[in-house]
């Protein structure tokens, strides 16, 4: 009888040994996909964790940039002496707590407002920069008042939104002020190459009828009628020797009828670095007023790109204008 059993009990055996071996996979199964399931949960936390460092070391860059231009247009307010800063587009460094800061301040008076100057000057930048022959200048001069002026009457070689309508264009006309550089390339008439060339020269925030010599550049003083490089690299010499001796600038001849003054109206651009290598690039140009609660008004408030440009040469006080369209802004100050 006894041998009659023992079947049953090796068959019960083998049973539990199968389900003892079914049960262990399970649990290594599940161990795996605990596994998986964890660390998709930390790189995913990770990710998270970055993402908000990134964000608040970007908002501490940000605010340490604004403070730099704050502090630049501080500067540039205060009695010239020989501690002021000038507005002379040389770069200067220092650090405030964490923030690597660096900044560029420049006279835009040193540059040609393209709502302020007349006929000639324009022609005579298209000509001498852009390259141009006198009718196409001509034309193209014309078709810049067409697109500021409050009317429809189109000047002699200019162009209204007929013209544009006709030539397929996407834009008429604004019959206003220009209001940003970059709304330059939409004249009838201004190609990329020509923009690209004088863009850099060309400003909307000044309000002067002409340049400031004492803080032009070689560009935009060659622009000038009547001026050729030789005269305009002996007037930068004698500049540069004037400035560094604390001494009155001569005068620049071809400037007659051009020339215009120092103007309270600064392109300041503040880069801050954070430790962990976040950047971020405050490009303004401000106005300064004489209300001491609103010291100045920004007319221009956007976001740089990165990184900061190089110092330009000793006397130079130009860098690029402000984003063309489309480039992200932020809402103008108050």
């Amino acid at each position: 009888m006894r041998g009659l059993g023992r079947p049953g009990a090796a068959q019960g055996n083998l049973r539990a040994r199968r389900q003892r071996g079914v049960a262990l996979v399970l649990v290594l199964w599940l161990t795996v996909m605990l596994t998986v399931i964890g660390g998709t949960l930390a790189y995913s936390m990770r990710g998270e964790v970055l993402a908000a460092r990134n964000a608040v070391s970007l908002a501490q860059a940000r605010a340490a940039a604004d403070g730099a231009v704050d502090r630049a247009a501080f500067e540039l307010m205060r009695p010239r002496t020989t501690e002021a800063w000038k507005p002379d587009g040389l770069v200067r460094h220092w650090r405030d707590a964490d923030a690597e800061l660096s900044i560029v301040a420049a006279d835009e008076s040193a540059k040609i407002d393209v709502n302020a100057a007349n006929d000639v000057l324009l022609k005579s930048l298209f000509v001498t920069i852009g390259g141009l022959d006198d009718t196409a200048a001509s034309a193209l001069v014309d078709a810049i008042a067409d697109w500021r002026d409050p009317d429809e009457a189109r000047r002699p070689n200019g162009a209204e939104a007929g013209d544009y309508r006709a030539a397929g264009s996407k834009y008429v006309p604004s019959n206003r002020r220009f209001e940003t550089v970059g709304e330059l390339s939409r004249v009838l008439g201004m190609t990329p190459a020509l923009y690209a060339r004088v863009a850099g020269l060309i400003t909307v925030h000044s309000s002067q009828p002409g340049v400031n010599p004492m803080t032009a550049t070689r560009e935009v003083l060659l622009a000038l009628p009547n001026a050729t490089p030789e005269l305009v690299d002996q007037f930068l010499q004698q500049r540069a020797e004037a400035l560094a001796a604390n001494l009155p600038v001569p005068p620049f001849p071809p400037a007659q009828g051009f020339a215009a003054g120092p103007s309270p109206v600064w392109r300041i651009r503040a880069q801050a670095q954070m430790p962990d290598g976040v950047t971020f690039v405050r490009e303004a140009v401000v106005r300064a007023t004489a209300d001491p609660r609103r010291p100045y008004f920004a007319l221009l408030w956007s976001e740089g790109d990165r990184p900061a440009p190089a110092a330009p040469p000793a006397a130079a006080a130009g860098f690029p204008s402000e984003p063309p369209d489309g480039a992200r802004t932020d809402a103008r100050r108050s």
